[in-house]
């Protein structure tokens, strides 16, 4: 409860701020003035810095009680502990805080409690209040020194439309950064991670072996099977492919006849069903394929004298084609929509055909925007998991054949993240490198689509 109060608290003062900043400036340069006296920006930018000003020191006493807290509820609480549970070593003793925290909470308690553990408790929870009262005190105060301070900057020449778009722009490069970090970080860990995995098993046996049966010794320390990762890239861009096989020319001849074909009434039922099937847990699908599509292409391979299996790549794939069709349909048709006016008309009054115009106008000057469709629908066909790990059968084989049961990187990256296994051991470690030539696989899809856009617009051009 207490953090709702200190945002409805805060964002009071930021309004309050807000009213202060126009009120004062409009006080300070009246309605009429001679154009010498106005001042240089508008007062909705005086009461956006008032604001600003109201909400810096405030969210900086929030993240450094954030900071703080933890270590200081950690010392408080050891110092209530007999000394020979403070001795304990510091695994143990890590428990023991975990458990008072949870008794202090009242959830995840196990077993009976100790006398010392439910003092430590009770105190924690004192500490914890006086704690929450102080902070929504100080962040309050904080804000409204913060209100004090910018009001008495408020001046006719005070530059407050520099400052707040200032602020903007460091917001802007502040949330990019979050993005270009979190990718680091991703790259980083899986690097790390990938070559502590290298020590174990040679680069050569995981990127060009041909068999999968990651066994391990008893220690754990040394790897005893065999880590081909070409069955896993094999079972990959097979479903990839016959996904992208099924999905690419519906959804690119759906975007087409919803953009340039159907009628206002059709398009605004159709679309909207069309992209439903975007939010269907794939776990859904899985069901589906498991159930309802495996059965069905095999019983049609029997009528034809084809050995489908009712879990193989070509029923992972089929039905993942399904399901990112709107990935291609929905992006391509607003892509395909923004194509100007102009040029379809330029077309048809030279004498070209509406087909004709959609092939030789319209698809190309939409060219950038189809293949960033396209990139999105295979990124996400090589990440799916839960219709690999239902219907393509979890076969770790080097196959060729889209019948027989196989198997996906993402699908042995669960296996062998799953269970009681040691994180430090080859056995955890080889879903690191697993993760990251699926990270290399997609940044290469980048830089092929980027290639591919620059290649065309400067042959539009």
């Amino acid at each position: 409860m207490s953090d709702y109060l200190l945002v409805a608290i805060l964002l009071a003062l930021m309004a309050v701020g807000y009213q202060i900043g126009t009120s004062r400036i409009r006080s300070l340069v009246p309605a009429g003035a001679p154009i010498a006296d106005r001042p240089h920006s508008r007062p909705p930018y005086h009461g956006l810095l008032v604001a600003l000003w109201c909400a810096v020191p405030a969210l900086a006493v929030i993240f450094a009680f954030w900071f703080f807290e933890p270590f200081i509820d950690r010392y408080f609480v050891a110092s209530q502990l007999p000394p020979e549970v403070r001795a304990l070593p510091d695994a143990q003793f890590a428990d023991v805080m975990r458990r008072i925290q949870q008794i202090a909470s009242g959830f995840g308690v196990v077993g009976d409690t100790q006398p010392y553990e439910n003092v430590a408790a009770t105190r924690l929870r004192t500490m914890e209040t006086i704690w929450s009262l102080a902070l929504i005190g100080l962040v309050a105060v904080a804000g409204i020194v913060g209100i004090f301070f910018a009001r008495n900057r408020i001046s006719p020449s005070l530059r407050a439309r520099n400052e707040v778009e200032r602020a903007i722009s460091l917001l802007l490069i502040l949330c990019s950064a979050v993005a270009v970090l979190t990718t680091v970080g991703i790259v980083a860990s899986l690097l790390g991670e990938a070559i502590h995995f290298f020590s174990f098993v040679s680069p050569i046996d995981f990127f060009f072996g041909t068999v999968w049966n990651p066994a391990f010794s008893s220690t754990g320390s040394s790897a005893s099977g065999d880590f081909g990762l070409l069955p896993l890239l094999a079972g990959t861009l097979m479903i990839s492919i016959i996904a992208i096989a099924v999905a690419l020319p519906i959804g690119l001849m759906t975007a087409i006849y919803m953009s340039e074909y159907a009628s206002p009434m059709v398009r605004n039922v159709a679309k909207p069903i069309i992209e439903i099937l975007a939010g269907i847990p794939t776990i859904v699908y899985g069901v589906f394929a498991l159930t309802v599509a495996g059965p069905a292409f095999a019983a049609a391979g029997a009528m034809f004298g084809l050995d489908i299996r009712a879990t193989s790549a070509f029923t992972a794939g089929a039905v993942m084609g399904v399901m990112i069709i709107p990935f291609i349909s929905s992006l391509s048709d607003d892509i395909i929509t923004q194509v100007p006016r102009a040029m379809r008309d330029g077309s048809l009054g030279l004498g070209a055909t509406r087909s004709e115009t959609i092939k030789r106008v319209v698809l190309p000057a939409a060219l950038p925007g189809i293949v960033g469709a396209f990139l999105l629908a295979v990124s996400r066909a090589i990440g799916e998991t839960m219709i690999v790990v239902l219907a393509a059968g979890n076969s770790p084989l080097l196959r060729l054949n889209p019948f027989e049961p196989s198997t996906s990187v993402t699908v042995s990256i669960v296996n062998q993240l799953t269970g009681d296994n040691d994180f430090s051991s080859p056995q955890s470690l080889v879903a690191f490198a697993l993760g990251l030539t699926l990270f290399v696989m997609t940044l290469g899809l980048n830089v092929v689509a980027l290639y591919i856009v620059r290649r065309y617009r400067e042959q539009y051009e």
